[in-house]
């Protein structure tokens, strides 16, 4: 039995890296030629330079906002705002709708987004049963891991969403070898067959996604002998990263690049930092470059015991939109980090809201690598001027600040 899905899985770190930034200029190319709205976004760029992961990082970020703006603003003419290379026909499949409406096309290609690389990590092998429970209205979830099962040699029973009773009777009926859905339905279904005493010990293994699976979830399954995997996918992107048998992290698809910067910007972080998931999908039917998530984590340092020589990341680990109201006023992340690229010394910055709802008291927790004696002064001038409001700053030391991805917190008391 085959170790990996395919060999560009244990490639050497260095040419995978080299490999991939030769493809991320030819999409970059590409995107600037077939979709409009990257026309647009990245006019005047040269996209032969763009062969590196620091030419990536001069790209700016597009975010799922500005994607449904400009989906919204071309409904008439183009229902995915210029994002998408293909037309409808023979070369689109299906058109599907994630919640906004945000439409995403899906191409003919086989294994589409690129799911069955998950699939394979997780041990569903050819010939087995999936039992599919991501739902098959609208939004492409059931669609991303059944072509992944397909492409794995699986076949699939389409069981979407809802009705218990029905889908424990099929399991019971059809003896699946695996499970692909949500971690929540999965232990609704074991704990509903305990009930009602249907075995449903045909299931081994699952590939689950959607929503958070804490270790302490995957435990509570491996007890009831079920083997569940993470599989970490987007509507827009495919799949981005994947969980394996070493449970280290999860490993990042073949088919992305990706890149973890600093919330409300585009600045890459050091390796190890939090901070938002940057993605650029190789995709030629949807060429997303530099794709903002919204998502937290982490890149991983060295490579996965399984083998597999890609990147690996922590895993979702939070939000980074991380926008509150202070005294009436929305204040960013992107206005954090504004103030802090006027002070070269500054290193990291964190803005702590605290006091109670209508007494609101703001301190900007700086690192800085000097701190002259009318710095803090200086930065809170700053302050009211990028936010408009009042913020006390303290000067702390550097390596000091959390590692967790927040640009702002919000301390107050809601009760």
């Amino acid at each position: 039995m085959n170790e990996f899905f395919d060999a560009l899985e244990t490639r050497k770190p260095e040419q995978r890296e080299a490999e991939q930034m030769a493809a991320l200029a030819a999409q970059v190319a590409h995107a600037q030629r077939h979709s409009t709205a990257f026309a647009e976004i990245l006019r005047g760029v040269d996209a032969a330079s763009v062969a590196g992961r620091a030419a990536l990082a001069r790209l700016p970020v597009t975010r799922k906002s500005e994607l449904l703006e400009r989906q919204r603003a071309q409904r008439a003419s183009d229902p995915f705002g210029g994002f998408s290379s293909l037309v409808r026909g023979p070369q689109m499949t299906r058109i599907f709708a994630s919640p906004g409406p945000i439409y995403e096309p899906e191409g003919t290609t086989r294994d589409y987004w690129r799911a069955g690389r998950a699939l394979f990590a997780a041990g569903f092998r050819s010939g087995e049963l999936v039992h599919n429970a991501f739902s098959y209205h609208m939004t492409p979830g059931a669609f991303i891991l059944e072509s992944g099962a397909h492409a794995v040699g699986c076949t699939v029973f389409p069981a979407g969403t809802g009705q218990t009773e029905q889908q424990l009777q099929v399991i019971s009926e059809l003896r699946p070898d695996a499970y692909t859905g949500t971690p929540s339905f999965l232990r609704i279904l074991l704990e509903k067959a305990t009930e009602a005493g249907v075995d449903v010990s045909s299931i081994r293994k699952a590939s689950v996604g959607g929503e958070a699976c804490p270790p302490s979830l995957t435990a509570w399954f491996a007890e009831r002998g079920v083997a569940v995997y993470q599989t970490y996918a987007t509507a827009d992107l495919g799949l981005v990263a994947y969980e394996t048998t070493a449970r280290e992290g999860l490993v990042v698809d073949e088919g992305v690049i990706v890149e973890i910067v600093r919330p409300g910007t585009g600045d890459p972080v050091a390796e190890g930092e939090v901070g938002e998931l940057v993605v650029t999908t190789l995709n030629p039917a949807y060429p997303l470059i530099r794709f903002g998530t919204g998502d937290l984590s982490a890149v991983l340092p060295g490579p996965c015991p399984s083998g597999r020589t890609a990147p690996r990341i922590k895993g979702w680990m939070g939000r980074a939109d991380q926008t509150t109201k202070v005294r009436g006023m929305f204040v960013h992340a992107s206005q954090v980090a504004d103030i802090a690229r006027r002070f070269p010394q500054v290193r990291k910055a964190r803005l702590v809201v605290s006091g109670e709802m209508a007494n609101d008291q703001m301190c900007l927790q700086v690192e800085a690598s000097e701190t002259q004696d009318d710095l803090a002064e200086r930065i809170e001038s700053a302050v009211r001027d990028v936010t408009k409001l009042r913020a006390q700053v303290q000067l702390v030391q550097p390596g000091s600040l959390p590692n967790d991805g927040k640009v702002i917190e919000d301390a107050r008391s809601y009760q």
